[in-house]
């Protein structure tokens, strides 16, 4: 089950496989920007999925784009609909529709155009880079810009650095299948996550007074880390309310206009310990922790 789960390489290091749909939505390309033609598939525990969602919200593109939720089944081992989409009760069953044969894996998030019933895209990274440019005609939020041009050297460096230390770098603490592997994983998730904290002592935001991509990106897996992480994937050397800087700056992230409302613990909770049983046998939910700190005032606690 966990070498399903959790592939990985000789040393038992974690390797995440690369998502295989890679198209954009641009105008005069194959899937040009409209509003209300494209759909979002998430599962709200999965911070992959999160990251569109908080994209979504921040550009305020809910009128635009409607969302297609999917939970984990423990018994079936994919994503299922709430219900059916295009007479699909599963996740890969819709995969198999837009790509007959398909046989790679099922992932969230997915976004799907209605119009030619295919995939556009099922790279986290890619889709919330499309939302924050394709759709600014129908953008509560247009003035919003996450990826501006002038900082793109340096969200581009953050985002690299992040994903590998800190996104991917829990998974690869609580995947691992050695010894070696593990303390090689959690050295480096502790080593960026304290040069984050440094950088952080002296801005609000990863590159600077504004909120990039890279913040999003980082966010979901704050967001998790003292519910999940910290415990079951065995990330327990500092929780990250903990941090001077970390800690407000989650708090300052979660605060932003739309983004708490697509914060669901509930679920976070209920998908990691419900469904992971290499890591949680007995699938016990726990109660805590209570998050109101997340809705403390930021300058009560923090000098930004």
């Amino acid at each position: 089950m966990m070498g399903q789960m959790a592939p990985s390489g000789k040393g038992g290091d974690y390797q995440r496989p690369e998502s295989e749909f890679r198209q954009r939505i641009e105008a005069g390309g194959a899937y040009p920007p409209e509003a209300d033609r494209y759909r979002l598939i998430v599962g709200m525990g999965c911070p992959w999925a999160h990251r569109t969602l908080v994209t979504r919200g921040l550009k305020g593109l809910e009128g635009a784009i409607a969302i297609i939720p999917v939970s984990p089944s423990p018994d079936e081992g994919c994503w299922v609909f709430e219900g059916s989409f295009r007479g699909c009760r599963t996740l890969p069953e819709l995969y198999r529709q837009a790509q007959p044969g398909y046989g790679g894996r099922a992932t969230v998030p997915v976004l799907w155009d209605t119009r030619t019933a295919s995939i556009v895209n099922n790279e986290s990274a890619e889709i919330i880079g499309i939302l924050n440019e394709a759709f600014d005609e129908w953008a509560t939020h247009s003035e919003v810009d996450l990826y501006p041009e002038n900082l793109r050297t340096e969200i581009d460096r953050w985002n690299d650095r992040i994903y590998s230390a800190v996104n991917n770098g829990v998974y690869r603490c609580g995947f691992a299948q050695t010894q070696a592997a593990y303390d090689r994983a959690v050295s480096e998730l502790f080593d960026e996550l304290d040069a984050i904290e440094g950088a952080l002592g002296n801005r609000p935001y990863l590159c600077g007074d504004r909120v990039t991509l890279a913040d999003v990106r980082l966010f979901t897996t704050l967001f998790r880390f003292d519910v999940v992480y910290y415990s079951l994937f065995k990330c327990n050397r500092r929780r990250i309310q903990d941090y001077a800087n970390l800690g407000p700056y989650l708090r300052r992230l979660y605060q932003l206009p739309g983004v708490a409302e697509t914060c669901d613990i509930e679920a976070v909770k209920r998908d990691y310990y419900g469904n992971l049983f290499p890591l949680n046998p007995g699938g016990i939910i726990p109660t805590g922790p209570d998050l109101a700190y997340l809705k403390a005032p930021i300058n009560a606690l923090s000098k930004f």
